[in-house]
């Protein structure tokens, strides 16, 4: 019987993507027919039903891609009333990211007790995350500034902004985009403050640094000021390490709870993504045109040209420096990268990135320390894709970030940007907690969905990477790295 069923699966799966495909180049070779539509439509039918049953959340994601952005090209007037389910999903998400700052912060702090008895191990882990994780970001910034990949989507409208209202802005039954917004459009006003950052011509490090500090936790929630949320949480994290472990063990249990509910509750709103990023690419498309579609595959080779150049320019010049064997550590990390990459989630490699560490050559003590700790504080190719896809969110929205306020960012991604290993696409929320801090328009993130799925997989095998090689650079520096003394690793 499953003989039979897997050949009929993959048949329909290939035949529904042959005639999507097919639909969609005769229009480019040829004069467009009505009944090329029809044989999209056809094709998308036959991939939705291929084992509906099995397929994967990113497979929905992907799915409801395609569904919204042909929906938006055939019916545009439609598909601009769907933006509601679009924003459904963004107030859900924004809905998550306050807690989960703050559980995840205090959890990565006081629940490491022995970051105060292990010390100097402790102290230079902690330094070399932070090295390390600011290269990231620098690199994001430089590869996104060089390809301007955002700037496309300038020139056909002001993506940054909320829904022009219905009785202006748009130009009906138009299916490539709309007309420029109209001075009492809501779009027009939004995007006028949204054209830099608060007091950008006048904000000075003195007030920057003031405002990072809050006079009131509530408030700071409740304006989703959230570097002003993880400064709280730290200093909570750090106060909590000082009281006695009587009294510290309830709170820390509490903050753990919270932690693994949020995560509970980031994959519960996950399940609504296929709807929320179908929706809005319809809207996208619906209300731009399928031109924005382009910046997005410019976006999608910058970032894994600037993962590409971080390895090189990072990752082997430490693994040099600290005087490893290249082709050992490449083979033996090769298996929980992979694991990494096709499941897009640090935590499903981390217990085999852990034992083959150790098959390395690293004292356990030191694997069970270094790489649980950089699953909070160093994720190299999380942090890399937060500062590429923000300035990314700028450029789309027409706003110029001076270095100086590119800089501003990367101080607040260095603290938000920790601790978010946990769930696939978890980056959006610190992502969009970001936009709401430097008051950057939120739904040019929702562009971003559409290829977040594959960006994941590169970023995420990047984050396993770099603290395989973190626990054997610190091993190395404390002097304890005995390479070959374990179980081989092994080689496929």
């Amino acid at each position: 019987m499953p003989t039979k069923r897997i050949p009929h699966v993959n048949t329909l799966l290939i035949l529904g993507i042959v005639l999507f495909l097919t639909g969609a180049v005769l229009p480019l070779l040829a004069a467009t027919h009505a009944w090329l539509v029809y044989v999209r439509w056809a094709g998308l039918l036959g991939i939705a039903l291929s084992n509906p049953r099995k397929r994967s959340l990113t497979g929905w994601i992907f799915l409801s891609m395609l569904i919204g952005g042909e929906l938006g090209f055939d019916r545009p007037q439609f598909a601009q009333h769907l933006r509601v389910f679009g924003d459904i999903f963004l107030r859900l998400i924004k809905l998550i990211v306050a807690p989960l700052i703050f559980a995840t912060l205090v959890t990565g702090i006081a629940g490491h007790a022995n970051l105060r008895s292990v010390g100097r191990m402790g102290l230079k882990s902690v330094v070399y995350f932070e090295i390390i994780t600011t290269l990231a970001l620098f690199i994001g910034l430089g590869a996104i500034n060089l390809t301007r990949a955002g700037e496309g989507l300038t020139d056909n409208a002001r993506v940054g902004t909320a829904a022009p209202s219905t009785s202006s802005g748009q130009a009906p039954g138009h299916p490539g985009g709309a007309q420029a917004p109209q001075p009492g459009d809501r779009a027009a006003q939004q995007t006028e403050p949204a054209a830099s950052l608060p007091g950008a011509n006048t904000l000075h490090w003195d007030d920057f640094l003031l405002h990072v500090f809050p006079e009131n936790i509530a408030k700071s929630v409740a304006d989703n000021q959230i570097l002003q949320v993880a400064v709280f949480a730290f200093l909570f994290g750090i106060a909590l390490l000082r009281v006695p472990e009587v009294r510290r063990a309830p709170m820390l249990k509490f903050c753990e709870s919270l932690s693994d509910t949020m995560f509970s509750l980031t994959k519960l709103v996950m399940r609504y993504a296929p709807i929320g990023v179908g929706a809005a690419l319809a809207y996208t498309v619906g209300h731009m045109g399928t031109a924005v579609l382009l910046p997005l595959l410019r976006l999608l080779l910058t970032g894994y040209g600037a993962l590409i150049a971080f390895w090189l320019l990072v990752f082997v010049p430490v693994a040099l420096l600290a005087r490893l064997p290249l082709r050992r550590l490449a083979k033996t990390i090769a298996e929980p990268a992979s694991i990494a990459f096709a499941t897009s989630a640090s935590e499903a490699a981390l217990p085999r990135a852990m034992e083959v560490m150790e098959e390395f050559g690293v004292p356990r003590q030191i694997v069970a320390f270094v790489i649980p700790l950089g699953y909070s504080f160093n994720l190299d190719g999380s942090t890399l894709y937060l500062s590429l896809a923000s300035v990314f969110v700028a450029q789309a929205a027409g706003i110029h970030m001076s270095w100086s306020q590119q800089l501003f960012m990367v101080l607040t991604l260095m603290l938000t940007s920790k601790g978010v290993a946990g769930v696939p696409r978890a980056v959006l929320v610190v992502l969009l907690a970001t936009a709401a801090t430097f008051q950057l328009p939120t739904e040019p993130i929702f562009l971003l969905l559409g290829i977040d799925a594959l960006m994941d997989m590169g970023r995420t095998a990047t984050n396993v990477v770099g603290n395989c090689l973190a626990s054997a650079v610190i091993a190395r520096w404390e002097g304890e790295l005995r390479i070959g003394s374990g179980v081989p690793p092994q080689t496929a």
